[in-house]
């Protein structure tokens, strides 16, 4: 397999960069060391092109989950573009931000006001210091991914084991003080036991509750209205993330749907299809702390993330986004379903239908996943486990994929006869948190 030129200057970047990048959902070793692409020139509906000028189909992440109307989304470039020509920053605030959080509170009428920043992990640390000020409380009880930030990685202080499931195994909290030991403890979904063992440890200290919705599947609605009662009676700041569940399922946060009123929500990702951009909505008194603690930044006032969202929701109301996403991904996973079947290997197809998942099981879980990678991107596909399905995904490209997919599904089926590693161009995809030799 010929080693492309975005694959060689991931080389160099690991020489550069500790890590290579700026995210690890972007490392080149969690998809096909050595031989992913790793770099583009260019973005346009679901399509990427690489160094080399190769075009290829993204099923896969599209952007980390940000771009749900397709990379450079015309109508949304077209008000980026403006904006920059009117000047993106200056002396002044841009009037877009009082647009946008009126926008916002219209979509949840439980909130009063919003913090705006510029990316997810921000966003979360904002809300938990909101949220602390509040409630004059310090400890945190989380359920999922939130971040890396201090706050979060302090719970793996005392246990190294405490996000093997919220997040990735492996996660070592260096460079986190030591004094933030017991000032965050996780809890799974679904538990309730564990959540009132740890309410009750941590007796009148627990200020904030924070917690995923849903990831892979629809929310466990007994499970988050026992904590939304235990919240309100213990004086607890019930905070929903929301930054990769919100607009998958409907335009905002996926908890209006079920009726759920959080205290705080953080939304992001998609609200700004792939223009930088993150909001914190909450209870007016909740959101009123933010003036008690200092939180500050020039860059969340910059223009272009508020006009971005402001078209963003725009063409999410106006198009029904929500449901084509919705309507394509469970097409994506029926056709799925059915090619596992015809070729009768062992992979589960899970996931809300807008983001399908395919789980890769047996003692070669990892492997087959790779082969998997290595296959598609043959064929003219970025492909991983992940689908985020975009209004970009036409059902040409569907049609596509399906067939180079059943095509790999029997590559796979047959290297699992023999010695899959005789199948695989390079090493096996990295799972979790591994540093990264140069």
């Amino acid at each position: 397999m010929h080693r492309n030129s975005g694959a060689i200057l991931w080389d160099k970047a690991k020489k550069l960069i500790p890590g290579g990048n700026q995210l690890l959902s972007k490392r080149a070793e969690q998809f096909l060391p050595e031989f992913w692409p790793a770099y583009y020139q260019k973005a346009l509906g679901c399509k990427i092109q690489d160094l080399d000028g190769n075009w290829f189909h993204d099923f896969s992440i599209m952007g980390i989950g940000t771009c749900s109307l397709g990379y450079a989304n015309p109508e949304i470039n077209e008000a980026v573009i403006q904006a920059i020509k009117d000047g993106s920053m200056s002396s002044l605030n841009c009037y877009e931000e009082v647009e946008l959080a009126e926008k916002l509170i219209s979509l949840h009428p439980w909130a009063d006001g919003v913090r705006f920043t510029r990316g997810g992990g921000e966003s979360c640390s904002l809300a938990i210091r909101i949220a602390r000020a509040y409630s004059g409380k310090d400890v945190v009880l989380f359920s999922g991914y939130h971040g890396w930030h201090d706050w979060y990685l302090a719970t793996n202080i005392n246990n190294t084991n405490n996000l093997n499931n919220q997040l990735l195994p492996g996660l070592e909290p260096a460079g986190v003080p030591l004094s933030l030991s017991g000032s965050v403890f996780p809890f799974h979904e679904g538990n309730i036991e564990e959540f009132e063992q740890k309410l009750t440890e941590n007796q009148g200290k627990v200020g904030v509750v924070i917690m995923e919705i849903w990831r892979y599947a629809e929310p466990d609605l007994d499970f988050i209205s026992h904590i939304r009662k235990r919240c309100y009676e213990e004086n607890i700041v019930l905070v929903l993330d929301e930054i990769s569940s919100g607009f998958r399922l409907n335009t905002g946060g996926s908890h209006s749907i079920w009726g759920i009123q959080p205290d705080i929500c953080v939304l992001g990702k998609a609200l700004g299809n792939g223009h930088p951009i993150g909001a914190v909505i909450g209870r007016e008194e909740i959101m009123d702390a933010a003036q008690s603690s200092f939180i500050s930044s020039s860059y969340w006032t910059e223009r272009v993330g508020f006009v971005a969202s402001l078209k963003t929701l725009e063409i999410f109301q106006r198009d029904n986004v929500a449901k084509k996403l919705l309507a394509t991904g469970k097409n994506i996973k029926t056709k799925l379903k059915d090619a596992v079947i015809q070729t009768g290997i062992d992979i589960d197809i899970i996931g809300i239908d807008s983001v399908p998942i395919l789980i890769f099981n047996g003692g070669k879980g990892q492997e087959m996943k790779t082969l998997f990678t290595q296959e598609m991107l043959k064929r003219g596909f970025l492909a991983g486990n992940v689908i985020y399905v975009s209004i970009a995904h036409k059902s040409e490209d569907v049609v596509a994929y399906i067939k180079a997919a059943t095509e790999v599904f029997n590559v796979i089926a047959t290297a699992l006869k023999g010695n899959i590693y005789e199948y695989l161009n390079g090493p096996v995809s990295h799972k979790g948190f591994q540093r990264l030799t140069k």
